[in-house]
Parts: C-alpha cells; structure tokens; sequence
C-alpha cells in the first residue's frame, strides 16, 4: 500500500515505514504528524479525490536539516548593477508509521 500525499508545495509518494524530508513544519521531535493524502493505492483498489473520505497518512518527526546551499547573482550590463544572493532550504525529515484508509 503506499500513498500520495501534499505537503508544502509538493506531492509525495510515501510508503509505511519509508524516511521521508518534508519542508519545515512546527513540530517538535518525537512529535506525531497527520497527512491528507491525494491519492491512495492498496492493490487493484486505488482511492482519489471524494471516495478517499477520511483517509490518513500519520507519520512520526526524527528530526531537522538543511538543503544544499543555492548562490544566484544578478547582473545587469553597463549599469554597474550586481546583486549576490544565496537560499539554503530548511527541512524537517519524518518516518511515515501508518497508511489507513478509513481514517
């Protein structure tokens, strides 16, 4: 059984017991976390959308990392115009528990 699930700005497929990094959420370590899942496939059966009801995904926090680092610049010719800029993603990584269907 593994399911799709939304987090952030993007989808998922986890499966039980699978290590996943998810972007940053409150929560502290040892915390508990509940996911709604988009799509659910058990087999033959697959769940989307309405017939899902009240599908979950629950998943345990391990703990909190960081992304590689990105370095941009911004250039603009004969105007003496630069700009250097960097982002480094912040990433909460959780343990996905349980996958179940009715809730």
């Amino acid at each position: 059984m593994y399911a799709v699930i939304r987090t952030g700005g993007s989808q998922e497929r986890v499966e039980e017991g699978q290590v996943v990094r998810v972007d940053k959420r409150r929560e502290e370590v040892g915390a508990t976390v509940s996911f709604t899942p988009v799509l659910l496939v058990d087999g033959d059966q697959v769940l989307a959308g309405p017939s899902l009801g009240a599908a979950t995904v629950t998943a345990t926090v391990i703990g909190e990392e960081k992304g590689k680092k990105i370095r941009g610049l911004t250039y603009k010719a004969k105007a003496n115009q630069r700009k250097r800029w960097g982002h480094r993603q912040h990433y909460t990584t959780v343990e996905i528990t349980g996958i179940s269907a009715k809730g």
